[in-house]
Formats: C-alpha cells, sequence, structure tokens
C-alpha cells in the first residue's frame, strides 16, 4: 500500500501548521513550522489564493495526514461517519480519535502517530487483555489498553511515557504509568478536540 515517506515536517509546512508529526520535535524551537511559516517548495513563499474547492480540500489533507490516514481509509470513515446519527463532522472526528494507533499516541505510550501504529502493527499492545495488531480498530468506553510485559524496556516507549507530562492525556483517557495501561473513560466530544480543524468544510467536499 502506497505510503508517504518524505520529510513529515514538509506536511505541516503545506498545511501551515503544526500536525505534531515528530514527536519532541513539535514542541521545539527545531520546528519547521516556528522556522519557515510558509508551504514549502519554489514557490511557497508566496501568498496563497484558495477557491472554496481549495479550502475544503486542504482542509481534508490536514486531517488525513494528522492522522495519517489513506484516501480510501479517509472517505470509508467518512461514510461511516454519515451513517451514524448526529452530526457528520463530530461524528468523523469522533471515529479518527477511537482509532487503537490515536489512543497508544494519546496515552503517550508513543512520541507520534506514525510511531504508535508501528508499536501496534508489532503487537506490542493488549485490548481487554487480547492482543490487537490493527491500528485502525476502533476501542468503545470501557476498554483496557495494555503493553505487553515483554515490550516495557523499549527505550522510546519509555522516553516517550516522561514526556507525556509536556502533552498532557485527554480527560476521556486514564494512565496508569506504573503498569503501562490505560482506560478509556468515555468518547471524546467535539468541544474536547481542540486541534485547528473546520470538519465542515470536510463534509460539504464529500457531499459535493
Amino acid at each position: 500500500m502506497a505510503r508517504y515517506r518524505g520529510p513529515s515536517c514538509r506536511l505541516c509546512r503545506r498545511e501551515g501548521t503544526k500536525l505534531f508529526l515528530k514527536g519532541d520535535r513539535c514542541y521545539s524551537d527545531k520546528c519547521a513550522v516556528e522556522r519557515r511559516n510558509y508551504p514549502p517548495g519554489q514557490h511557497g513563499q508566496r501568498r496563497p489564493k484558495f477557491s472554496s474547492y481549495g479550502e475544503q480540500l486542504r482542509e481534508k489533507q490536514k486531517v488525513k495526514r494528522i492522522y495519517g490516514l489513506l484516501e480510501r481509509q479517509f472517505r470509508l470513515t467518512f461514510e461511516r461517519a454519515e451513517r451514524q446519527r448526529g452530526i457528520t463532522g463530530a461524528n468523523l472526528l469522533v471515529l479518527l480519535e477511537r482509532r487503537l494507533d490515536n489512543m497508544v499516541y494519546r496515552l503517550g505510550f508513543a512520541p507520534s502517530r506514525a510511531a504508535a501504529r508501528q508499536l501496534v502493527t508489532h503487537g506490542h499492545f493488549t485490548v481487554n487483555g487480547r492482543k490487537v495488531n490493527i491500528p485502525s480498530y476502533l476501542v468503545s468506553p470501557g476498554d483496557v489498553i495494555e503493553l505487553k510485559p515483554s515490550s516495557r524496556n523499549i527505550q522510546m516507549i519509555q522516553e516517550s511515557l516522561e514526556a507525556v507530562v509536556r502533552r498532557g492525556v485527554p480527560s476521556w483517557l486514564e494512565l496508569d504509568k506504573e503498569q503501562f495501561r490505560g482506560k478509556v473513560l468515555a468518547l471524546p466530544t467535539r468541544e474536547e478536540l481542540t486541534m485547528p480543524v473546520r470538519e465542515q468544510l470536510i463534509v460539504e467536499l464529500y457531499s459535493k
């Protein structure tokens, strides 16, 4: 399956905001958005002019890149959100937040969602005592996500847990650092998701 392999910081610069794709680097003064806050490329410093379609497309690309999804995965998630009751845009963001790789990142076991996806794929985590190696697995309230005992000495995980104080753990999750365990207390509401996302533009794009 095709996946972007280029510099992660280029994606942040293209969207004009921090997407937190590089872990600790995004919180330091080395962040590319802080140093060069304009799109990459030869014409990056020109003032961009977007049509309404261009704004919708950029918003979709931004959310895809935040969560690390390909177009087909993102479209299927949107269609599922559309079938649910409630506001489609809010449903979409909640479905994306429920992904296991995102929850591993949110709990602080990994410095980025890309790293969390790799850890999940390699079978380092269990959900309610059962090994799950599917990053797109949707967790539910009450689920317990735990790092396998044989994986607790991985340096990246230990360093990420030490740095979780700076990033913080969302209110809908509970982290037990001593037991390498996290619990999903509830599903997040739209108000609790503070990312700079205008999900209504994505709904408008797919509704055409």
